[in-house]
């Protein structure tokens, strides 16, 4: 197998991605199904796994919420049937949460943004396990954030999730390597599209700047003084579940053009 052969993923991988229909989750997406690999995604937004279908009809589509737990084991149900098992899992799905000083952030958000970006990700992973369990190439990308290694004034409990996925696959890569799964989390810095453009338009307003000055603010924060495109964390996603990617686990991988802070 030549270097650039061990680049590239083996076609026919059978992947899950959650929160596939958008964003980072939909170039992760595209970037698996290019590679030959049959995919599920799921979505909380049935208009957006619609459009995604309608434009990629080889994925196959199921509408779940992966905070709850009954959804959640629908979706593996799903994984099992309809793709015969699991290679991958791309544990995507999240939101940004609430952004505002701690003691002013309503409590019914604080526990909405840890069910979904870190409890979310535990749910998924417990049904997922005995099937990449008989996986040959099985492999686990946590999505988490920049905000999981640096702490992030205003947005405390998004970046408490972050960290927390970060611990969480340090930990299940020493679990999961006997069984000879890798598992990385990839962690992205701003990321061009809908969600930090509400993320910069909060923090904004919350901290009485315009937008334009707040985006400014962010771009000076970044040593390339870019932004992150979808599809440089597709890249890493496709890398990681390559042959070249083999011995690596138990990793957070930046993505960010080194956000130097935020």
């Amino acid at each position: 197998m030549s270097m650039i052969e061990r680049m590239r993923p083996r076609p026919g991988l059978r992947v899950l991605v959650t929160a596939g229909a958008s964003g980072i989750g939909a170039a992760i997406t595209r970037a698996f199904l290019e590679a030959g690999a049959s995919v599920l995604i799921c979505d909380i937004d049935a208009d957006a796994l619609a459009a995604f279908a309608g434009e990629h009809p080889a994925v196959t589509t199921l509408r779940a919420d992966v905070s709850s737990e009954a959804e959640v084991d629908a979706l593996l149900d799903a994984a099992a049937e309809r793709l015969g098992g699991l290679d991958v899992l791309v544990n995507n799905a999240g939101i940004a949460g609430p952004t505002g000083a701690i003691d002013e952030i309503p409590l019914e958000e604080i526990r909405r943004t840890l069910d979904v970006d870190l409890m979310g990700q535990f749910l998924v992973l417990r049904r997922a396990a005995p099937l990449l369990r008989q996986s040959e190439a099985g492999a686990i990308i946590n999505i988490s954030s920049v905000a999981g290694r640096l702490g992030y004034g205003l947005r405390t409990p998004y970046s408490a999730a972050k960290w927390g996925i970060v611990g969480l696959t340090a930990s299940l890569a020493k679990e999961m390597g006997p069984d000879g799964i890798r598992v990385n989390a990839i962690l992205p810095g701003v990321v061009r599209g809908a969600r930090i453009e509400g993320v910069i338009r909060d923090r904004a307003e919350a901290s009485g700047v315009s937008y334009a000055a707040m985006e400014a603010q962010y771009l000076a924060n970044i040593s390339l003084r870019r932004m992150v495109e979808p599809e440089d964390v597709a890249g890493m996603a496709l890398f990681l579940c390559s042959p070249a990617g083999a011995n690596i686990s138990g990793q957070a991988i930046s993505v960010c053009g080194n956000l130097e802070t935020i």
